[in-house]
């Protein structure tokens, strides 16, 4: 039998970082190395970063990922690695996966297939490389072979699919399977979506199966660039069979998943297929030779399970809060940013907000512990002085406020801005939830500077202002009042001032400009309310993975969401100002999402939605439809937020529509046209 040891390594890169992306990358080799590992399969154009947008173009970016590529490549010695590169060929830029062995280049295989929807723009940037073309590159006084290769190393075939090339229908490893390799390496780049682990651990699963070899999947880890999250999926599969699985959504720079395969085991395999049908003429493309002793004896690999919840009925909760709290911590110490602020209302938006703030730092405490946590936000002159708790005896029973411990303060400041508008009710609630979380917690009467810019309108319009005639202005200044004292304290503490806006608001225009969507980071912009108001209650029952319930959050599930605008005997709420959330998210998929005409989206909502009327249902898709059209304006501004599932509205990465539009003015007619004819009013 010929076995081997490979690895897959999970490296948390930033894009242009020259020497942090190298020192990681070469963390990994290090680790790899130690572990008895002889090949190790290293995550998509780690070297630049995948997320360089645009400088993908600048020539200097390019020149400079191959000298950093030279300066890895000593790294290598007694380890074969695939590393990720940029580079131009013929005047276009491709994005090629290098193979490197014992200290030299070997080649660099062009990705065949890219990534051109969703949040990835690969083909503005990328070329992709024809089938069975290969050619050399010039590195460092050598002709390096570049393009449709595959590499023998020591009597072992190794193979790319590069991250999109396993994704699609007719993926390149079934001809590198009739090539005769036997390992296949897929260095990916694959952004976090609920879910998207168990589509990635099929393909991973039925290529080692179908092509009957090693398949060894790396994916990167946290907040590379600002909005993808990545999950840090790491998996080694052969024969068909899982043999080793990172864990997810770690903070660690780097990490090492690595097995045993055994090589001779799949060519048995093959050969015993009926449906193996083996490459005999000349070969497309070109083989690339190498020397490689491998050791004789191989050591025993470390186990690798995926986490409990991994299995979890809660796992869409789970992996929304772990997504999130990683994304927070990366965002913050990549913009150099000293903790949080968070405008807290007593309202499900900002507790949410407020809570994930507080676990980004406690998870990486409880992984990293006290020193590695102060060592990766060394910038943060206040946080190294201060001591953090202990985890209670019983992980179960850990809260997180005593888990941070002098450190909460520190890590997030939230303020709650009160109007005569404002109840006791939501007062009490932010209270008791930033007590919860170890935030140091402030009041702000901000009614008189409310009551300042009234008076000062008036005045100059020789009025008065009335709810009756001008409702939506009145809500608005007391929103934007809000934002110049909690920019403030951002500012005292040089922190990340936190948007609180959601995705079901964002769709409609349910948030006032300047108001409570200022910050500098939304992090909760691409998840519907429906789920944040289901998650909160799983927070206040089960509690995050790993602590206890969050008590507290009771004061703020029990209400109806409101934005407190509108005078306490008006009994304001956010589904009156709107309708039912739940109908809400799901006119927004079949609207956004599905593509549905207005009357299509209706349609559905009749069939799907008996409790309510005909009628109401009509009024609440014209809102929809109306409110979608008036404030594209409003997504456009939004800060930055994270991609957590394949129904995001932001127009930077995802969903594109026009901010002037006809406004579904033919089509809404053809609504009420069709209601009439087909639908009385009590159905």
């Amino acid at each position: 039998m010929k076995r081997i040891k490979v690895a897959a390594g999970v490296l948390n890169q930033t894009p242009l970082d020259w020497d942090g992306n190298r020192d990681r990358i070469v963390e990994a080799i290090v680790q790899a190395r130690e572990r008895g590992a002889s090949i190790l399969c290293l995550p998509e154009l780690c070297v630049t970063g995948y997320g360089c947008e645009d400088m993908f173009h600048s020539p200097g970016v390019v020149e400079t990922a191959l000298e950093t590529l030279g300066e890895i490549l000593p790294h290598t010695k007694g380890i074969v690695v695939s590393l990720g590169v940029p580079a131009y060929r013929s005047g276009g830029i491709f994005n090629f996966a290098c193979l490197a062995a014992d200290g030299a280049l070997l080649g660099m295989v062009g990705k065949r297939n890219l990534a051109g929807d969703g949040i990835h723009y690969e083909p503005r940037w990328f070329k992709p490389w024809p089938e069975g073309i290969a050619t050399t590159l010039p590195f460092q006084g050598q002709d390096v072979p570049i393009g449709d290769l595959i590499f023998d190393v020591g009597g072992i075939r190794i193979g790319f699919e590069v991250c999109e090339d396993a994704w699609v229908g007719q993926r390149p490893g079934a001809r590198l399977a009739a090539r005769g390799v036997d390992v296949i390496l897929n260095p990916s780049a694959s952004h976090f979506a609920f879910d998207k682990y168990h589509i990635r651990r099929r393909f991973v699963l039925e290529g080692s199966r179908a092509f009957q070899t090693a398949y060894v999947y790396a994916n990167l880890v946290g907040n590379e660039s600002g909005r993808a999250i990545f999950d840090g999926d790491a998996m080694i599969a052969s024969a068909g069979r899982l043999v080793a699985n990172g864990l997810r959504f770690s903070y660690r720079d780097a990490g090492i998943v690595d097995a045993i395969v055994d090589i001779d085991e799949n060519r048995l395999g093959r050969s015993r297929s009926s449906s193996f049908r083996p490459a005999l003429g000349p070969e497309a493309g070109v083989v690339v030779r190498a020397d490689f002793k491998y050791p004789t004896k191989v050591e025993p690999s470390q186990e690798h399970a995926a986490a409990p919840w991994e299995a979890s009925v809660d796992r869409k909760e789970v992996e929304f809060t772990r997504a999130v709290s990683l994304a927070l911590f990366d965002y913050a110490r990549k913009s150099r940013s000293k903790g949080f602020v968070v405008s807290l209302s007593g309202g499900a938006d900002s507790a949410a907000c407020a809570t994930l703030s507080s676990l980004s730092i406690a998870y990486a405490l409880d992984e990293l512990g006290e020193a590695e946590t102060r060592r990766k936000l060394a910038y943060w002159k206040d946080l190294q002085a201060a001591k953090p708790g202990e985890r209670a005896a019983d992980d179960s029973h850990t809260e997180i406020g005593p888990r941070l411990g002098a450190w909460g303060p520190i890590v997030l400041q939230t303020v709650y801005q009160a109007t005569r508008n404002s109840s006791d009710v939501t007062r009490n609630a932010a209270k008791a939830t930033a007590e919860a979380i170890g935030a140091d917690h402030l009041e702000f009467d901000v009614d008189a500077a409310v009551e300042n810019y009234r008076s000062t309108v008036e005045k100059a319009i020789d009025r008065k202002l009335t709810w009756e005639q001008d409702d939506v202005t009145l809500q608005n200044i007391q929103a934007r009042v809000r934002a110049p004292g909690v920019w403030m304290l951002a500012n005292l503490r040089s922190a990340l001032l936190l948007a609180t806006s959601n995705r079901s608001e964002a769709a409609v225009g349910y948030t006032t400009m300047d108001g409570d969507c200022a910050g500098g980071l939304s992090p909760i912009a691409g998840i519907d309310k429906a789920f944040l108001r289901r998650w909160l209650r799983w927070l206040e029952v089960n509690g995050p993975p790993d602590y206890a319930p969050i008590g507290a959050l009771r004061l703020i599930n029990v209400q109806q969401p409101t934005a407190e605008l509108r005078p306490l005997e008006r009994n304001q709420t956010d589904e009156g100002d709107l309708m039912p959330y739940d109908l809400l998210d799901r006119i927004e998929r079949l609207a956004i999402r599905d593509k549905l005409m207005p009357v299509e989206a209706y349609q559905r909502l009749l069939e799907e939605y008996p409790q309510y009327t005909a009628d109401d249902l009509l009024l609440w898709t014209e809102r929809f439809f109306r409110r979608w059209r008036q404030n594209q304006w409003k997504r456009e501004r939004y800060a930055p937020s994270f991609h957590v599932d394949d129904e995001n509205l932001d127009p930077k990465t995802w969903c594109r529509f026009p901010i002037l539009s006809g406004g579904y003015e033919r089509e809404l007619r053809e609504l009420r046209e069709w209601k009439r004819a087909n639908v009385s009013s009590g159905r």
